[in-house]
């Protein structure tokens, strides 16, 4: 048995389709100084042909996955526009007189390091853009076929080193039960693509390329990161049976779509979702998500070459506002760094970013882009029950400075006579262990709270969540981070306002009980993940859950934690409901 990381849930049984690596190692070949502009002409073509191609898979995936799966592609088309790649391949074929195919081989190279070895989770995602978008245009240059894909004629389990937004996009959808890769983590385009397909997929196998080949029974285990490769006949049968259960309670989990979460004795939470584009909201409606606990405005600053203006984020805000009626939108401003790929913000580069410029620390030095923002957001509250929310706050001072610049915000609006919701609720993430800390000072100043577990796990522990040396640090059950929560939503609960957590520790139902005996008064998590959160809060029982947690504020180390809550009944959410 291999074992990875769970990226979309489900059990898949196929056999293996082997997806090579492609692309070989060019060689440097002399040119003659009156043939560079052939060079430079062949480049422009090549470009050319690559950026049609991905507007046809950009098309094709907008048509059959979604606008937010297309979005992905924008991201190419701006690589193949970027000087960082096409302008600096001219220049090293007029500098040094060699054949364009090597002087992008070298750029891209180049960018890959670049890249690879940032800090910033963000960029280190980009290089399997920069790379397939390379491939496509060395293809091009060169002559090359497309790849074997379009082969598929039977229904298979492809497995890959990684895969690209636009491999998955090629693939006939109707043939792939499951998607097993080398490398990638929850984040990558791959798991994106496959739990929006809803196709089960582990990624982060390191090796299952060199242990399989073509023709292998291989079966996904998308919930637990278990493959296993030519399985005997019991354990396939445990699989098949595995599948068949698995089926079974996703269909009895959509019955959970239209009931409320609320606990066996009648403690009330809300189920809300995470969002990222407003074609979303069609999603978070069919899972039964109670309103947006998380929309991310990144997208509409993210891989641009301008800044969008105040009426395009005011179209984008309203129309999530409206969508989500008759329950509450809550809106987090610009989450990003200066460093982002592409972003026009044009900020310096920083040794580590994660403890740079960004999210309110960026907008607090562009405050005419923060106010642009927060002018949208405020017009659209007009039209729905919106809330803001402020990232990375790290002390009463940021917050403070951040509604100091929404009150004249507001003021401009009055000044122009433009409606705005004037009891919009303002709130802030906790994600900073310095917010934590000082969660009493902050509760006086603010609406609600929504704890972001992602960057408060890291930060408190300092561990990288994607650095596979120190992986093993990164656990929300460290005693550390549940003082840290329990100081939080006490804090808020004595200054009356609620708390709700939107980090990936929301999503996973193995914590729900834990959570809700800490007091948390909403989760908010990805639409797929709303069904089964609703059947667990269902399922519990508010009183005991609270018992549970004193006992396991009494732990010392996480395996105490992990002990008590095992004698609780730590599998008590993943059962299928009745």
């Amino acid at each position: 048995m291999h074992r990875g990381l769970p990226a979309a849930p489900g059990i898949a049984i196929g056999k293996v389709f082997l997806l090579g690596q492609t692309g070989e190692h060019v060689h440097r070949l002399k040119i003659a100084e009156t043939l560079l502009d052939k060079e430079m002409t062949r480049l422009d073509f090549a470009a050319a042909a690559t950026s049609q191609e991905i507007e046809i898979i950009k098309q094709k995936v907008a048509k059959e996955v979604g606008q937010k799966e297309a979005a992905i592609f924008n991201a190419y088309l701006h690589i193949l526009e970027d000087p960082l790649l096409i302008q600096a391949t001219k220049d090293m074929v007029k500098r040094e007189l060699c054949n364009t195919e090597f002087a992008l081989q070298e750029t891209t190279a180049q960018l890959v390091r670049q890249f690879g070895e940032s800090t910033d989770e963000y960029l280190r995602e980009r290089v399997a853009d920069i790379t397939d978008v390379t491939s496509r245009l060395m293809r091009h240059l060169t002559g090359q076929p497309a790849g074997p894909l379009s082969e598929i004629r039977e229904e298979v389990v492809v497995v890959a080193h990684d895969l690209t937004p636009s491999q998955t996009a090629s693939m006939p959808r109707n043939k792939i039960s499951g998607f097993a890769t080398d490398i990638g983590g929850r984040t990558s385009h791959v798991a994106i693509m496959a739990r929006s397909l809803e196709i089960p997929a582990v990624v982060g196998l390191q090796d299952i390329t060199r242990q399989v080949v073509n023709g292998d029974l291989l079966v996904i285990d998308g919930s637990t990161g278990e493959v296993v490769v030519n399985p005997d006949a019991k354990t396939l049968a445990h699989y098949r049976q595995t599948q068949q259960k698995y089926a079974a309670a996703s269909r009895k989990l959509k019955k959970m779509k239209g009931v409320t979460a609320v606990t066996r004795d009648g403690y009330r939470l809300t189920v809300a979702a995470n969002l990222e584009l407003p074609e979303e909201m069609a999603n978070a409606q069919k899972h039964g998500a109670e309103g947006v606990g998380l929309f991310r405005t990144e997208f509409l600053y993210l891989n641009q070459r301008v800044l969008p203006s105040e009426d395009e984020q005011f179209e984008a805000y309203r129309q999530v506002a409206q969508q989500s009626l008759p329950y509450a939108a809550i809106i987090r401003t610009l989450d990003i760094g200066g460093d982002k790929f592409f972003s026009p913000l044009n900020t310096a580069k920083e040794m580590n970013p994660f403890l740079g410029l960004r999210a309110i620390r960026l907008c607090l030095c562009h405050v005419d882009l923060f106010k642009v923002q927060l002018r949208a957001i405020l017009r659209a509250s007009h039209f729905g029950k919106i809330k803001i929310m402020f990232p990375m706050i790290s002390g009463i001072e940021e917050l403070r400075r951040a509604k100091a610049v929404l009150a004249e915000a507001r003021q401009e609006l009055l000044d122009r006579k433009i409606p705005f919701d004037r009891n919009l609720e303002v709130g802030l993430m906790i994600e900073v262990p310095s917010a934590a800390l000082t969660a009493d000072v902050l509760a006086r100043e603010a609406d609600f709270f929504s704890i972001g577990t992602n960057d408060l796990i890291q930060y408190t522990l300092a561990a990288d969540r994607v650095n596979e040396h120190v992986a093993y640090l990164y656990n929300p059950l460290h005693p550390a981070i549940l003082r840290l929560i329990r100081g939080v939503v006490e804090a808020a609960h004595n200054e009356r306002i609620w708390v709700g957590m939107c980090g990936e520790s929301a999503s996973d139902p193995m914590l729900t009980p834990l959570l809700v005996g800490l007091g948390l008064d909403e989760f908010s998590t990805v639409p797929a993940s709303v069904p089964q959160l609703k059947h667990c809060i269902r399922s519990l029982n508010f009183s005991e859950c609270k018992s549970m947690a004193e006992n396991v504020m009494k732990c010392a180390t996480t395996e105490e934690v992990e002990a008590t809550m095992e004698k609780f009944g730590g599998k008590v959410c993943l059962e299928t409901p009745v």
